[in-house]
């Protein structure tokens, strides 16, 4: 928040400031009235990713004293934007019911992924495992992203998987993504993930960065069932999504979601829930699925995919996965949307009477008497704890 105020403070009385006919502000809307009252001449565009005040934790009472006029500015600040553009429908109906007072209907700009580079890469991109011989999960390590749910249900796909194709790693489950070992959750949750593993009799190895792509040809992680890969990089991930019999998204009611599209750029199909932003980017039975997040109902598809799934038919589905990203998810598409709304915002008349700075000045003083009392408050709670 200080280091957005800061930038406006030096584009303000820099000579350029005032010569800007748009302001993209994206996610905080901390710096709109402050535009809107110093450099009135710019237009602005807002694009919001989600409500900061739903990503907020409220739980306390302290908590929610501390976080009311900062949800209160939230939502003031971005109805004071001349136009609203969020990344999804999914996110669209959540800002109206957030924000029940901000007038401006949002509209929706899906996100893009690169499609350049797609079309210049080598199409057949050789990967660490057989090509459709494993399951994809790219997701950070965190509960939240519910990766649990991809390994149970593909521990209940392979049932009937011969005992010595198992004990050979035939079949895999690749669990990457994002891990910070300072963070206790992700050390946790990767955790947890290994105890099922071993519940479920599931041969399990973790692959760090240090251990470099080369660890991937071992023989204990070619024969292992489920392969971890915290903090993978990059160009690991490219060869896997390029090589997976589906990629599995687990989260419920992801914002949007982006990494279902760069399964679908490569011509992998995407497994994911019924809920969020997987309903607008994947078509269900044409370049994916989307079921009820539940082992019942993911199990099946899986089994199909890495098993079932005739040639021809996975053929089909990887072309039309690919022409959905490059005709709705394209960098052409995403600055065709750009362009339509930034035109929209210069044309935007404004009500002269919205986006006085006094209401900001009075919220300031709100601020400065709550921070004390909700120190106070703690300190009480601190104190009784000690007793």
């Amino acid at each position: 928040m200080l280091r957005q105020l800061h930038l406006l403070y030096c584009l303000k009385n820099s000579e350029e400031g005032s010569a800007y006919d748009v302001f993209i502000v994206d996610q905080l809307s901390i710096c709109v009235p402050f535009l809107r009252q110093y450099l009135p001449k710019g237009k602005i565009l807002f694009y919001g990713h989600f409500p900061d005040k739903l990503l907020a934790d409220h739980e306390s009472i302290i908590k929610k004293i501390y976080r009311a006029p900062f949800d209160w500015l939230e939502q003031w600040s971005t109805g004071l934007s001349d136009v609203i553009v969020v990344n999804s429908k999914f996110t669209k109906s959540v800002y109206r019911e957030a924000f029940p007072k901000i007038t401006v209907d949002p509209e929706v700009l899906y996100p893009c992924v690169n499609t350049k580079e797609a079309l210049a890469a080598d199409s057949e991109i050789a990967g660490p495992f057989p090509k459709n011989s494993y399951v994809l999960s790219v997701n950070r390590f965190e509960p939240h992203k519910n990766i649990r749910l991809a390994l149970e249900a593909f521990a209940k796909a392979i049932e009937d998987v011969p005992a010595n194709e198992i004990a050979a790693g035939k079949y895999k489950l690749v669990l990457a993504g994002g891990y910070d070992p300072r963070l206790e959750w992700n050390v946790s949750y990767l955790t947890l993930l290994r105890t099922i593993c071993d519940k479920l009799g599931l041969a399990n190895t973790t692959v760090w960065p240090a251990d470099g792509e080369d660890a991937l040809a071992t023989p204990s992680v070619q024969k292992s069932t489920v392969i971890f890969l915290p903090s993978v990089a990059d160009s690991i991930k490219k060869k896997l999504m390029a090589n997976a019999a589906l990629l599995t998204y687990t989260p419920n009611n992801e914002h949007f979601g982006i990494v279902p599209l760069e399964a679908m750029l490569v011509g992998t199909p995407v497994l994911a829930t019924n809920t969020g932003g997987p309903l607008e980017t994947i078509v269900h039975g044409k370049t994916g699925w989307n079921y009820p997040g539940t082992v019942e109902k993911w199990a099946p598809a899986i089994k199909y995919a890495l098993f079932e799934m005739p040639p021809a038919e996975r053929t089909a589905m990887s072309a039309h996965a690919r022409e959905r990203v490059f005709s709705q998810f394209s960098e052409t598409q995403m600055a065709r949307e750009f362009e339509k709304y930034s035109q929209q915002a210069v044309a935007t008349v404004r009500d002269p009477k919205k986006g006085d700075l006094r209401v900001l000045e009075t919220l300031a003083l709100i601020i400065l008497a709550i921070v004390p009392l909700v120190l106070f408050v703690f300190i009480q709670l601190l104190k009784n704890s000690y007793k």
